[in-house]
């Protein structure tokens, strides 16, 4: 694994690949089958399990567990202790295995705020931004802010993640969007 920095307290399987560039720190592990892309971040205490895709430039912060069925497209930012499942009906008594895994597709852009829950099953759009400790139980258009308990859209934002208002361009960074059924679409000046 050249290019590669992995932290001696951590575990990195056989069968797994990380891309150049990436960073692992304390305490983490990184299960055979797991795909890391380039310039990714694992911070303390990281599990990424086995069969999981993660692209390039990913940020994973501390206490974070990458449940098989999760995908993490680029860019993509977890925040400290934010939670993934993957099994809708769990139990220790009738394990089912990975056959049952649900599905759970994180866009390309896409921050998950500190301690936020998102329930297995449901796709987070690209460059969503969903708030600390909002749990996520549908879908999540492109661009969307979800904030509470169950998360619901409380705006929209911008790719470089500033709020926007109702004109739908970024006073920061003069990105203009339309809306559209599966949230924003940036539209070209």
């Amino acid at each position: 694994m050249d290019g590669v920095f992995v932290h001696e307290s951590s575990y990195v399987d056989e069968g797994a690949k990380i891309g150049e560039g990436t960073k692992i720190w304390y305490f983490c592990h990184v299960q055979s089958g797991a795909e890391i892309g380039c310039n990714c971040s694992l911070g303390q205490n990281v599990n990424v399990a086995s069969n999981v895709k993660i692209g390039d430039g990913v940020k994973i912060q501390n206490n974070v567990s990458v449940y098989e069925g999760v995908e993490l497209a680029d860019y993509v930012f977890c925040g400290p202790s934010c939670v993934f499942t993957n099994d809708l009906t769990p139990r220790a008594k009738y394990p089912k295995g990975s056959a049952a895994y649900r599905r759970t597709p994180v866009g390309e852009g896409a921050s998950i705020g500190a301690n936020a829950t998102i329930v297995c099953g449901h796709e987070i759009g690209s460059w969503a931004l969903i708030g600390a400790g909002a749990v996520v139980v549908t879908d999540v258009p492109a661009h969307a802010l979800m904030l509470g308990v169950p998360a619901k859209r409380k705006g929209w934002v911008c790719e470089c993640g500033q709020l926007l208002g109702q004109d739908l361009v970024c006073g920061e960074c003069g990105r203009m969007y339309c809306e559209t059924d599966s949230g924003l679409k940036e539209v070209n000046a």
